[in-house]
């Protein structure tokens, strides 16, 4: 069976979104520094504080623009500033709009691997969303039959080697996609519940041990974000359908034709503090 690659389409001037839909973007994090300042520009003091703190300046370009976009895609959604959106955060770690910003009513979450992130968006349903960028030196036997269920263990097994990778990241994103949805960490362990993840076959949630209704309560959809990577989305229900965004690059024109480190300018030396 030849799964169907979802189309990252350009979005509407004028965005709407259905209750029986999910939006997922995708969208590079490899952003120019003019844009990164402007995006540092919207950040709250907390979210700058925490890019501070990344040692490395990748990650902290990686940081600042996944939070900005962030923001930028919900003012979409909301008709707001996107400095104005505050969120709160819940027992394991979920991040969530304040009721003050409509979090009442619009969920969204997010994930970025590489230089890629995804954002899935949806109107009063939980979803959790999950990206990999797959190295096979991640893909030991020895860290898949500690990390996934016995049936998972042997169903990856039992895949040719050339399939090993892909449905390591399989199992690894669609499993994490699902707890990230039920925004309750590994207070559910990993090799308590069982996902599909040979690559010929349909993202499904197949066994929860501690509730068989689970699986009708979730649906799981592969999501192809490029070659070299691995999404998974897990949304509530199954009177969904799934729409995908690719969120636009910055114009050439005004970028300075090289990805540099953003710095306050009273934080030059920012770099140099711990993760």
């Amino acid at each position: 069976m030849t799964l169907q690659p979802p189309h990252w389409a350009a979005p509407p001037a004028r965005l709407t979104l259905a209750q029986d839909e999910v939006h997922v973007w995708r969208a590079s994090l490899a952003l120019p520094a003019w844009q990164l300042r402007h995006l540092w520009q919207i950040l709250s003091p907390e979210e700058r504080s925490r890019a501070e703190r990344f040692r490395f300046a990748q990650h902290r370009d990686n940081h600042i623009a996944a939070r900005g976009l962030l923001r930028l895609i919900l003012s979409r959604y909301l008709s707001l500033d996107p400095a104005q959106l505050r969120f709160s955060y819940g027992a394991w770690g979920k991040p969530a709009l304040t009721a003050e910003t409509d979090g009442d009513r619009l969920r969204f979450n997010l994930s970025h691997s590489g230089e890629l992130a995804l954002y899935a968006i949806a109107e009063g349903r939980e979803v959790g969303v999950d990206l990999e960028l797959m190295r096979a030196d991640f893909t030991e036997a020895a860290v898949a039959q500690r990390t996934f269920s016995p049936r998972e263990f042997a169903a990856l097994s039992a895949l040719p080697a050339s399939e090993w990778t892909r449905g390591f990241f399989n199992c690894w994103t669609r499993k994490e996609a699902y707890i990230k949805a039920r925004g309750e960490g590994l207070s559910l362990p990993l090799d308590q519940f069982d996902v599909s993840l040979a690559p010929a076959e349909p993202a499904r949630l197949l066994r929860v041990l501690s509730d068989e209704r689970e699986t009708r309560r979730w649906q799981l959809k592969e999501l192809f974000p490029g070659p070299a990577y691995a999404g998974a989305l897990a949304a509530e229900g199954s009177d969904w359908q799934l729409r995908c965004w690719q969120w636009p690059m910055p114009h050439p024109e005004r970028d300075d034709q090289q990805k540099l480190s953003v710095h306050r300018p009273d934080q030059l030396n920012a770099g140099q503090a711990g993760n």
